[in-house]
């Protein structure tokens, strides 16, 4: 797994292109999983874990890694899967919502080259009770690709209210003639935006990834004329998603004459190490890291000059 590790550059240009490297994983049954290696620090057999009590029960326990107190989360028991019980699994060791955690898995498998094009949202008809974001056909097998921001969630209890302090220092019924475009593969994660800028004052919108947003968008432009940069001035969105990335979207709401002058955010649970020379390439707005309610409103806010 030293390819795990593999130069951040190297990912970066894989990301511009609307591609990614996935790491396949199972989880004590024939089907594959599948999780972005851009989101991995390492992959290393199970430590022995300290207990928790009184913790989630899919918190197997916590270990002490590179002098960080990391949990380790059961990730078959944490989507409803039996847990697992063996002795020699391995743990993902991942960076999600500015904190570090491990999933623990049956096995690990490979790292596959991959277009974010091949990968198909889950079918609605699967309701919104399942923790998938996407699924992708390799070699006759259909990998489930995860919805790990929802698995966190789950356990965390992450705020979605902006803080008073900052509520204060606007006017709700200002922002509420304006309507934000929230784009996220994972539901859990667009509910969170949407709440958060819901409670500043904001309308807020939401798509599914980056083409079902480019459609939105193309189609409310058209629809409004002059007054669609006055109504919906700002677009907030995942960089990781099938089909159409962030990177990608923003470039395409770039070379667009009827939406060039759109204002993205890119908002993510990726590492902000190496989002800076995208977010030039790209001609992005700014990047804010998932999940501070305040963080994400005060860089809406500062964009749209709102004081």
């Amino acid at each position: 797994m030293s390819s795990v590790l593999a130069s951040v550059d190297e990912r970066t240009n894989l990301a511009g292109q609307n591609r990614l490297e996935m790491l396949l994983f199972g989880l004590g049954t024939n089907q594959v999983y599948g999780i972005n290696v851009f989101k991995i620090r390492e992959v290393i057999r199970c430590p022995e874990l300290s207990e928790v009590p009184g913790g989630s029960k899919n918190i197997r326990g916590i270990s002490h890694l590179r002098g960080e107190t990391v949990p380790i989360i059961d990730l078959a028991e944490s989507i409803g899967r039996a847990p697992y019980t063996g002795n020699d699994g391995f743990v993902i060791v991942t960076e999600y919502n500015r904190n570090i955690q491990g999933f623990l898995v049956e096995k690990v498998d490979r790292i596959v080259n991959l277009n974010w094009s091949e990968i198909s949202p889950p079918p609605e008809t699967l309701g919104t009770n399942h923790y998938l974001t996407g699924v992708v056909q390799l070699n006759q097998a259909l990998v489930d690709i995860i919805d790990v921001e929802k698995v966190f969630a789950e356990i965390s209890n992450i705020e979605t209210d902006v803080s008073p302090t900052l509520k204060s220092t606007v006017t709700a019924e200002a922002l509420s003639a304006i309507t934000i475009l929230a784009v996220d593969d994972s539901s859990v994660a667009r509910n969170q935006v949407k709440k958060a800028l819901e409670h500043l004052g904001f309308q807020v919108e939401t798509a599914k990834d980056g083409q079902d947003a480019l459609k939105q968008l193309t189609e409310k432009a058209e629809k409004l004329g002059d007054d669609f940069y006055t109504a919906m001035p700002l677009v907030v969105s995942d960089i990781e998603m099938p089909v159409m990335d962030g990177y990608t979207l923003t470039s395409e709401i770039r070379s667009r004459s009827e939406l060039n002058k759109l204002h993205v955010v890119l908002h993510s649970s990726l590492s902000g190490q190496f989002n800076e020379s995208m977010i030039r390439k790209v001609s992005a707005d700014g990047f804010i890291a998932k999940f501070s309610p305040d963080d994400l409103s005060k860089k809406v806010l500062e964009i749209l000059s709102i004081r």
